[in-house]
């Protein structure tokens, strides 16, 4: 195994990563913030503007939008538009060129208690959807010691989960230097490049949201060793984030946005194969760069071969029935309380102080307004339609 070697496109992958860090705080969201209150200054009534990234965390957004359902409520939306990297999309939303996200989880709790960000998560954009994918020749965690594995961002669920899973094994994460042989480096890198970096051994694993890992799959370069979901049981990958001014100031404004999001992830259930083509390359909207059959490993139930992955190892919690990706939108307080918590211990580059002093069940009230897809599920035919509790609660199970 190669030792990683940075790359120009690594590099910009840093660059992209020093300027997110610089974003997510408040001297660095302070001048996009005044640009979006001049926006709203200047226009109150501002349509609808999605921001997203092209991965299947997006998934609930777009076939909101390709479906109509935005326009049947009434907004007026435009075209939803795709971004490159998280730190193109955080400094899009923070300025108010876009007001409606999807964000991963642990960053909207940087964003607002970091950068002080008037942000609310309105709704959760799917579960799970995520794997941890490593090299042929990797057959058991503790094969990765002294290699490299790639996240996305070190404020992602990615990051909390893989560190479980190598702390379980006895491995422990790094981030500096070279990894000794009970060690794991950890590096940030964009998903389009992990693919490669893989192919070319210059990394043995990375953890991902889908289709990343499905195509390494179909391209014969990678395996998943374990899906997220089965190490925190139907998990938030991706949250719908919008300015906590339009949750405020225009709420009925925001419940027909969150109304659509939540009848897209109905529709979903049940129309799997469909959804795979709205979000191909293939398809008129060409959302994102995938092919329908890659996508369709992800979304269809019927091509997740259950068995095999449970003699592979990837899915150890047989009887938790994970899917590789599902949807629901109830923005669950109790996952809120337990991220924060699990996010304190969890090692990440750059500073982290305001998580020392930030109370979970303050943030998830604080942060969460679940009002919206409360509201949204109940115009459905209650919490029933996904299978969800009539308490709208429910116990974090985590189980690496």
């Amino acid at each position: 195994m190669k030792l990683f070697t940075p790359s120009v496109k690594t590099q910009r992958t840093r660059r992209d990563l020093l300027k997110l860090a610089t974003l997510l705080t408040t001297a660095g969201a302070l001048p996009l913030l005044a640009q979006h209150r001049q926006a709203l200054a200047a226009k109150t009534d501002q349509p609808l503007r999605i921001g997203y990234l092209p991965i299947t965390d997006a998934t609930p957004l777009l076939v909101a939008h390709n479906n109509g359902l935005f326009q049947q409520q009434g907004l007026n939306v435009e075209k939803p538009r795709l971004f490159r990297s998280w730190a193109q999309l955080v400094e899009a939303f923070l300025s108010g060129q876009v007001n409606a996200v999807h964000l991963l989880s642990p960053m909207t709790i940087w964003a607002r208690y970091a950068s002080k960000a008037p942000v609310k998560v309105v709704a959760w954009n799917h579960m799970s959807g995520s794997g941890l994918t490593v090299a042929p020749n990797i057959a058991k965690t503790t094969d990765l010691g002294g290699t490299t594995v790639a996240i996305p961002f070190w404020y992602s669920i990615h990051n909390v989960v893989l560190q479980q899973i190598l702390q379980r094994a006895g491995l422990e994460p790094v981030i500096d230097g070279t990894p000794g042989p009970q060690q794991v480096k950890l590096v940030v890198m964009a998903p389009s490049d992990m693919l490669p970096a893989i192919a070319n051994r210059q990394i043995s694993g990375y953890i991902v949201a889908e289709p990343f890992n499905a195509a390494a799959e179909a391209l014969g370069v990678g395996k998943v060793h374990r899906f997220t979901g089965d190490v925190w049981k139907d998990h938030a990958c991706c949250v719908v984030l919008m300015h906590e001014n339009d949750t405020v100031e225009r709420p009925e404004w925001t419940q027909k946005v969150v109304n659509a999001v939540v009848g897209a992830q109905a529709w979903i259930q049940q129309n799997r194969e469909e959804t795979a083509r709205i979000l191909s390359k293939g398809h008129a909207q060409q959302y994102t760069p995938h092919t329908a059959d890659t996508l369709a490993r992800v979304l269809v139930p019927a091509q997740f071969d259950r068995q095999a992955y449970e003699r592979s190892g990837a899915l150890i919690n047989t009887g938790w029935n994970t899917q590789r990706i599902d949807f629901q939108p109830y923005p669950f307080a109790a996952y809120t309380e337990a991220l924060i918590t699990h996010l304190k211990t969890t090692r990440v580059a750059g500073q982290n102080d305001f998580l020392n002093t930030l109370e979970p069940a303050f943030a998830a009230s604080d942060l969460v307004d679940a009002r919206f897809a409360r509201a949204a599920i109940d115009q459905l035919g209650g919490p029933s339609v996904f299978g969800l509790p009539d308490s709208y609660e429910r116990t974090e199970v985590i189980a690496a």
